[in-house]
């Protein structure tokens, strides 16, 4: 029996007319000549013109010339694109229009540009010949340079996009871990950016090996010393056309294959590797509470099966900073000390992990790592180890390999820097991993090797920006486990940025709250989740947060209404009042009894929070509250989405806090 298959339907609107033809247009434009070249080609003849001697001499000189012109395009061009992508400097347009310059000039004009530049009567032209007795014009170095007149700036453009696709944070981080800028821009730029390179690369020796224009004005025409292939074209025209066809379809089929061999990667921006799946991370059976968990004592089993141990050269070094610009802020530290830095977006956080590494100008950090003060010193010279929030793990490099890295920016011999390697990644718990390249990695592998990394480095001062945000709840809870076990051993500090209050109370000995680049409280993780100073840091912690004007029974609030409190500050002062979630009654009619502060609103949502539902009520009466509830009250209630209720919070259920 037949199977009867649905004919399948238009894949979007079908294209205006309008817009069809001239594009049809176009095309033929392009192709009929390539065409004209196909059809007027004799090719009974072909093998005889392609290997006549004149044409075969003219070929290899092509290729001298144009393989000569891609060695000086890549060492001067490829400097330059990376001065015009990474480098701010004034006059960089102007630059950038000079490099494009000879894309655009007619290569005629561009031949006489470097015979008046080079010449025997140029600028530089009787300077060369009287001091290094070169001379460029019908040479076949002039060709050379003709070529590269006209071909580098392919590789510059191609180059500079490939670069500003590229992140600046891979190179930030190597720094970090110690590699000076040039061991960065050959290990880790250049290799990142290789498709763009490539890509470049291959289509300035295409034109150089097709230039002809520049070439004749500024090198001539002769034989053996300057007559490459397109001008050997020139003069096969004149006296026998259709050896011209035939060696003319030569140079064309060249060109496609670069064309073919690019698939239009043009910019050649950093390739993007494939992710593959990788079996999950086993995890804990249950997410750790809020309470503080002390970890593994250094030297006890870990979760990855080996001990943490010292630092490998027993170093300790108390943290000494004064920051200043967009954040101020005076940061002490002893050794050992991990401090968990919060507060909203834009507080400064990101601003002070790049101020102590050395990598802003919005933000200047005084900084003395133990008895060393590295103020002056760059980034790669400052021993201060940074994981951004995606670890940032080098893509062309293993895991091993990328581990190792620290050690080899600092000159550990390679197989001792591997062998460290190895040890740190077993360490972790991801010692099987070592070969597997970082798109062969699940989100917490990817993580802890990254911190094997930077803790392979040897740091005196580690950062962490935001390490497990990426991370799925039960892979985090595993990750945290293991962080928290190595970061008992390590001689240094550790600042960990985060928005977790979970990391924040259970990984952090201080916790640093910042707002608008100001420290707004440093305390034990005890002290902020009792008397948070912010409310930013209160609603971090789950519970409702209200800032106001002190009275004589409680607060006038800034969001409109009063609240009566047991112990309210002296009147006149700023104080945040704290509300816990399960605190706030919440009634259908309203109640009577003990309750001093009560507030008509409407249900706005209802989210689970564990066993629990969190139901967020509006009321022109009083700031948005949070009430905490069993699903059964809920049912019992009623409670929806715009269902109207009272809610209650007994005084002696308010902590003022004075700000």
């Amino acid at each position: 029996m037949k199977r009867l298959r649905a004919r399948p339907s238009g894949h979007g609107p079908r294209p205006p007319v309008v817009l069809v033809v001239p594009a049809l247009l176009a095309v033929a434009l392009l192709v009929l000549p390539l065409v004209g070249v196909l059809a007027r080609t004799e090719w009974g003849a072909i093998g005889a013109h392609l290997t006549d001697p004149g044409t075969v001499q003219a070929l290899k000189l092509s290729l001298v010339v144009s393989f000569w012109a891609l060695g000086l395009s890549l060492l001067l061009g490829v400097p330059l694109a990376w001065l015009l992508a990474r480098v701010p400097f004034r006059g960089k347009a102007i630059v950038r229009s000079l490099v494009l310059l000879p894309m655009v000039l007619p290569p005629t004009v561009g031949g006489v540009a470097l015979l008046l530049a080079f010449g025997r009567r140029g600028l530089l032209g009787p300077w060369l010949e009287s001091t290094f007795g070169v001379t460029l014009p019908f040479h076949t170095s002039g060709a050379v340079l003709a070529a590269t007149f006209v071909a580098m700036p392919f590789l510059v453009i191609s180059l500079e996009g490939a670069l500003g696709g590229l992140r600046p944070r891979y190179e930030e981080t190597a720094a970090s871990l110690g590699a000076s800028p040039v061991r960065v821009f050959f290990t880790v730029t250049l290799p990142m950016v290789a498709p763009g390179l490539l890509a470049g690369a291959a289509l300035t020796w295409a034109r150089a090996l097709g230039e002809f224009g520049a070439t004749i004005t500024f090198a001539g025409n002769l034989p053996g010393t300057t007559q490459t292939l397109p001008l050997q074209v020139y003069l096969l025209l004149q006296e026998e056309p259709e050896a011209a066809t035939s060696v003319s379809l030569l140079l064309l089929v060249i060109a496609m294959a670069v064309l073919v061999a690019l698939r239009g990667r043009w910019t050649g921006a950093p390739a993007s590797p494939r992710r593959t799946v990788p079996a999950p991370e086993p995890g804990p059976a249950a997410e750790p509470g809020l309470a503080a968990q002390p970890g593994p004592a250094p030297g006890s089993a870990s979760e990855a099966g080996a001990a943490p141990g010292p630092q490998p050269d027993g170093g300790r070094w108390a943290l000494r900073a004064e920051v200043g610009g967009f954040t101020e802020l005076v940061l002490d530290a002893d050794p050992g000390t991990t401090i968990a830095v919060v507060g909203p977006n834009g507080a400064g956080k990101t601003t002070l992990l790049r101020a102590l590494l050395g990598l802003t100008p919005r933000a200047h950090a005084t900084l003395r790592l133990g008895d060393t003060d590295v103020t002056d010193l760059p980034p790669h010279r400052r021993q201060v180890a940074w994981v951004p929030q995606d670890g940032a793990l080098f893509p062309h490099l293993s895991a091993l390999s990328n581990t190792a890295y620290g050690l080899r920016a600092h000159g550990v011999p390679r197989a001792e820097a591997r062998r460290a390697a190895q040890a740190w990644l077993d360490r972790l718990g991801v010692g099987q991993l070592a070969h597997r390249r970082p798109a062969q990695l699940s989100g917490g592998q990817a993580q802890r090797v990254a911190l094997a990394r930077a803790l392979a480095a040897r740091p005196r001062l580690l950062l962490l920006d935001e390490p497990l945000a990426a991370l799925d709840q039960t892979t985090r809870a595993h990750v945290r486990h293991t962080l928290r076990s190595h970061l008992a051993g390590f001689g240094g500090v550790c600042l960990i940025v985060t928005h977790d209050p979970v990391e924040a109370v259970s990984l952090a000995d201080r916790v640093l709250v910042l707002e608008e680049g100001r420290t707004l409280q440093d305390a034990s993780p005890g002290e902020v989740s009792r008397h948070p100073r912010s409310p930013w840091v209160a609603r971090m912690l789950g519970s409702n947060a209200w800032p106001g004007a002190a009275t004589a029974e409680g607060l006038t609030l800034d969001g409109g209404g009063t609240l009566v409190a047991a112990e309210p500050p002296p009147p006149g002062s700023r104080a945040l009042a704290i509300i816990a979630p399960e605190a706030v009654a919440v009634h259908r009619e309203k109640p009577g009894g003990s309750p001093r502060n009560v507030w008509p609103g409407t249900v706005r949502e209802i989210t689970a929070s564990g066993s629990r539902l969190r139901v967020l009520v509006t009321s022109d009466r009083a700031p948005d509250l949070v009430a905490e509830i069993t699903p059964q009250a809920a049912a019992e209630l009623g409670l929806a989405d715009g269902v109207p209720v009272w809610t209650g919070v007994k005084a002696t259920e308010v902590t003022v806090v004075t700000l």
